[in-house]
């Protein structure tokens, strides 16, 4: 009865069961599909393909990239055939797509890194055999591509490289190190390189690694006793057997102890032959080994040749550890090291914004808000006739092109050309008005080729120009976050980039323009952009204006950022003879802080202050911390006629050597002629700015080349610093704004006084010269002051020729010019020098001596 119940349940169960499944059933066998030997074969090789592609790729991008910028954000746009074949990278399109994504906007240099897994893993695939253990050479790809990226990232930003090396970073490096600077400033370098230290410890287990080095030391051996063992063990089959052999450590030098719990029942112990008693067999050593039960028997504990330990040993372990105690009589010894080391443990650092605790540097609310009009914007039909323009005129003349390209700027609309293979450069240059006359413009400039890139250039005005304002420029994140000593905002390049330069490093500046042109703007905004940035007790300014009507506005700032001559009433300099002491002062000073860089033995007015705020130099000897010091000069050639030589010879002195200790030049004229701009002051300012001039020489006589005069005013300027010129738009700020700033800065407490230039008296020559006796002069030398002045030629035969006098009586007449100080003194074959370029100029002087004619 049981048994016929069991079999209904049978039956019943197997009845369910067919029921339950389907009358038709498709699979799929995925085992088969990817772990059939010819599927894994594919699978690994596509792996290995893809990791070399993206590798090629990766490469290719960093020296491909920038051309391929513009071609992969315009896929949407274009087709794929035609961006085919405008890419340079290695694999096209898609390489440089994939790298844009894993370099340019991600990793940077460290997605190279990332290829690798693909690749290991399809070799393991394919080959069933690891070129490196999978699982822990990803996670070492993964950390070092996320490690790479951000250390480039703060050296990129460090280095005010965005523009040329923002693909070494990527984006996840650059953004990490912009959060990390918020906080840490260039101290952002001491969490990337701990995240290192963090994962070497823990990955590579450095513990057990300085473990088994402090263990090194120790002497291993696993000697044994060839005489306790049966020739019996020896078995000529050893050699075929692959074996481990472990070492135990000797605890005593008298025997060798090994615990019985240490080994399994089936593990054989090797015993290493004695180098004079080891056999051969085939050509192969044998290794002697012992069974457990014989090693661990009472019996087979035995005890290797005592060696005796030299005395030396033991004297030599001693000496050492004496002299160890050495060290430490000496170092108490108290030097003037140990001494500022405590005084800078005690007090901390100097501080010389301390002397001025509540300043507050000016807001950016004294600055009139950004206006953005949309319909100055260069619109696309301007492009579009432009473009057609350029190409009809260029092919009138029998030149085609392969490609443009245009870049819009503030002031100028940059297009970038690309002939056809053979068509001479020189050829497109000459065709400078022609371009100009077909487009309409003012201010065609062609830059052929433009450096670094392989194309021509076209620079066109735009009909609608956009103005840059000083407050949007000041409150840009790379200016907030310049590392610079001295950093000065100069404008906006033709991509609308900030362009942000270190005075420090020019280390002198040179201006030029015609009037009106915007020059006396630029001055302002450097100034404007060191107040912003630099704390009354790092930076001085010397202001000097002979218009007196330029620079007047910055006297609120007597007491916080001007210095000037002891006594002196205003600290503007607006007089001739004050410029001229007040040159001579700052080579002075010049010469007394080389004095102290070369007590402190230090390079630079940088490692000076440095040293000194450690408090390694003593104010006692005569240190102190020492400000950076700007020298302006609103009009050179207006000192030049007045002055000549006496204003020359110290700006040429302190071009020459005072970049070393923090005294740097800002010179500026709108006569930049071969007699203002000579070439011992053109020597040594290596960064020049110039504005539209009136014609090409004077461009060629402040840039080294032409360009200048094609400029469109209003701002628009030429920068050239180790021969790179840079095309920018200078921002713009109003007399109301430097109000504004100035009288901000004046409200605060500041210091007692000026910053106090060294004391000059002069030349006591020049002040004896009103007490000359000018009855014995000549009654023609008023006559031949002016002929001189006229001619600009200090020449005794001139006076000869001119006047018809004797050899004799011009002479005469020569001398009391130079007496006077009309003309200098003689030398040889060479005309004198002019000391005046204007005829009124003369007749006041000659008024002050007490001379009429």
């Amino acid at each position: 009865m049981s048994v016929n119940k069991l079999r209904g349940n049978t039956q019943r169960t197997r009845t369910e069961e067919e029921s339950v499944r389907p009358r038709f059933r498709l699979s799929l066998d995925w085992d088969s599909i990817f772990s059939s030997p010819k599927s894994t074969l594919a699978w690994g090789i596509f792996f290995l393909l893809a990791g070399i592609i993206l590798e090629v790729s990766f490469i290719s991008y960093i020296v491909t990239g920038l051309a391929d910028q513009s071609i992969i954000d315009a896929l949407g746009q274009e087709s794929i055939r035609d961006a085919g074949r405008q890419t340079r990278n290695f694999l096209g399109v898609l390489g440089a797509t994939f790298s844009h994504i894993f370099v340019y906007r991600w990793f940077g240099v460290g997605a190279l890194l990332l290829p690798f897994v693909p690749i290991l893993a399809g070799w393991k695939i394919a080959f069933g055999k690891e070129l490196l253990p999978l699982t822990r050479a990803t996670q070492e790809v993964i950390f070092y591509t996320l490690w790479v990226s951000v250390l480039m990232g703060y050296i990129v930003l460090m280095s005010n490289s965005e523009n040329t090396m923002s693909f070494a970073s990527g984006g996840f490096g650059y953004m990490v190190n912009v959060w990390l600077f918020d906080w840490l400033k260039w101290g952002s370098i001491i969490p990337i390189f701990f995240a290192l230290f963090v994962f070497a410890v823990y990955f590579y287990d450095a513990k057990t690694l300085v473990e088994n080095w402090q263990r090194k030391p120790e002497k291993e051996e696993t000697v044994v006793n060839e005489a306790e063992v049966p020739d019996q063990n020896v078995s000529s089959d050893i050699p075929d057997v692959e074996m481990e052999i472990q070492k135990q450590p000797v605890k005593q030098p008298e025997y060798v102890s090994v615990s019985n719990d240490t080994y399994d029942d089936d593990i054989i112990i090797p015993r290493v032959v004695e180098p004079e008693k080891e056999e051969k067999q085939n050509g192969v050593h044998v290794l002697e080994v012992l069974n457990k039960e014989e090693f661990v028997k009472p019996a087979a504990i035995v005890s290797p040749p005592v060696v005796p330990v030299p005395a030396t040993d033991l004297e030599l372990e001693l000496e050492v550890s004496s002299e160890t105690l050495l060290p430490r009589e000496v170092r108490e010894v108290v030097d003037d090291e140990d001494v500022n080391a405590s005084i800078l443990r005690e007090f901390g650092q100097y501080d010389p914004m301390l002397d001025l605790p509540s300043y507050q540097f000016p807001t950016y609310n004294l600055l009139s808000d950004v206006i953005d009009n949309q319909h100055e914007k260069v619109t696309q039909e301007e492009l579009e006739s432009n473009k057609t323009k350029i190409v009809e005129t260029l092919g009138s003349y029998g030149i085609n092109i392969s490609k443009i390209k245009a870049t819009i700027g503030p002031t100028v609309t940059l297009y970038e050309i690309i002939p056809e293979a053979g068509v001479r450069i020189s050829k497109i240059k000459n065709l400078e008005g022609d371009i100009a006359l077909s487009l309409a413009a003012l201010g065609i400039r062609i830059i052929a080729p433009m450096p670094g890139r392989g194309t021509i250039g076209i620079e066109v005005p735009n009909k609608n120009r956009e103005t840059v304002f000083i407050r949007s420029v000041l409150m840009n994140e790379r200016f907030q976050k310049s590392t610079y000593d001295l950093p000065i905002v100069l404008g906006k390049t033709i991509s609308n980039e900030i362009h942000i330069a270190d005075l420090a490093k020019m280390p002198h500046l040179l201006m030029a323009g015609a009037t009106g042109q915007g020059k006396s703007v630029g001055l302002n905004v450097i100034l404007a952009s060191l107040i912003y940035k630099k704390h009354p007790a790092e930076l001085k300014f010397v202001l000097v204006d002979p218009k007196k009507v330029e620079l007047t506005l910055f006297n609120k700032l007597e007491r916080h950022f001007l210095a000037k001559l002891p006594n002196a009433d205003e600290a503007i300099i607006t007089d001739t003879k004050k410029v001229i002491f007040t040159l001579n002062s700052l080579c002075i000073e010049m010469d007394s802080r080389y004095d102290l860089l070369k007590e402190a033995s230090v390079r630079n007015l940088k490692e000076y202050n440095t040293k000194f705020a450690q408090r390694r130099l003593s104010p006692e000897k005569g240190h102190k911390f020492l400000p950076y010091i700007v020298l302006v000069i609103d009009e050179l050639a207006d000192l030049m006629m007045t002055a000549g030589k006496e204003v020359e010879t110290p700006i040429a002195r302190l071009a020459q050597l005072a970049r070393a200790v923090g005294i740097h030049l800002v010179v500026a004229t709108q006569r930049p002629s071969v007699k203002v701009i000579t070439g011992l002051i053109k020597a040594n300012f290596p960064a020049r700015l110039s504005f539209r001039v009136t014609s090409s020489i004077d461009s060629r006589t402040i840039l080294d080349m032409g360009g200048a005069e094609q400029l469109v005013g209003q701002g628009d300027m030429l920068l050239a610093i180790n021969s790179e010129v840079i095309r920018l738009q200078c921002p713009f700020i109003d007399t109301r704004e430097i109000e504004d700033v100035c009288e901000f800065i004046g409200s605060q407490r500041g210091y007692d006084e000026a910053y106090a230039l060294p004391e000059y008296e002069g030349d006591e020559n020049s002040e004896s010269r009103s007490e000359v006796n000018t009855d014995d002069f000549d009654q023609l030398l008023p006559e031949a002051a002016r002929l001189i002045i006229t001619h600009q030629q200090g020449s005794t035969s001139l006076i000869q020729r001119k006047m018809k006098l004797g050899y004799n009586r011009a002479g005469r007449i020569m001398d009391q010019l130079e007496l006077i100080g009309v003309v200098g003194p003689f030398t040889g074959s060479k005309a004198r020098d002019v000391m005046f370029h204007d005829l009124s100029q003369l007749d006041d002087h000659l008024r002050s001596m007490g001379i009429s004619g």
